[in-house]
């Protein structure tokens, strides 16, 4: 009979270890979602402002008020707030970048197929309309078929008759009916 139990509930089997990464358990969605906002806003007007709004005060508080000196001139605080700012936001810039190209190469890939579709159905389509054009190529058109029947008439020998028969005039018996007439 088999145990259905888990492997860390089981008695029988030694608790294996536990490492950081089991205790850090990270959605790479939420982690990459969190990297967007903070390079979205690390690119703004605002953010420049702000920072350097602070980086103003900082430095004047440091340098005009005595008591207040928390970082005298060298400003080795301030200088370690930007590094460690930089260590954080060059990683976090990349990780938002990567997700744009993973996002840019998925719609890429999308526009190829919907290009490809495309290609498809014009080349169909142009077909079609090739076959169309061959099949109105074979029809007789009305020119043709008034052309044929003049042909097939024979003409009058009498020009006048036939120009009483355009005017609506007295038209003979045994003459042909007009093809164009009608």
């Amino acid at each position: 009979m088999a145990d259905d139990r888990r492997p860390e509930q089981r008695l029988d089997q030694p608790r294996g270890t536990r490492t950081l990464s089991q205790f850090l358990r990270l959605d790479p969605d939420a982690v990459g979602k969190f990297a967007e906002g903070i390079a979205r806003f690390l690119g703004t007007g605002r953010f420049l402002a702000v920072q350097t709004l602070i980086v103003i005060i900082w430095i004047v508080i440091n340098v005009a008020a005595v008591r207040l000196r928390w970082d005298p001139y060298p400003f080795i605080l301030l200088n370690l707030a930007f590094s460690t700012q930089a260590a954080y936001a060059a990683p976090l810039i990349l990780l938002a970048q990567n997700r744009q190209a993973d996002r840019d190469r998925v719609q890429a890939e999308e526009d190829r197929s919907r290009a490809a579709a495309t290609r498809a159905d014009t080349e169909y389509l142009a077909r079609e309309l090739a076959s169309l054009r061959v099949a109105l190529g074979e029809l007789a058109t009305r020119d043709f078929i008034r052309s044929e029947l003049n042909r097939l008439v024979p003409e009058d020998p009498d020009d006048d008759a036939a120009d009483r028969r355009k005017k609506g005039g007295k038209k003979r018996r045994d003459a042909a009916p007009d093809p164009v007439a009608g």
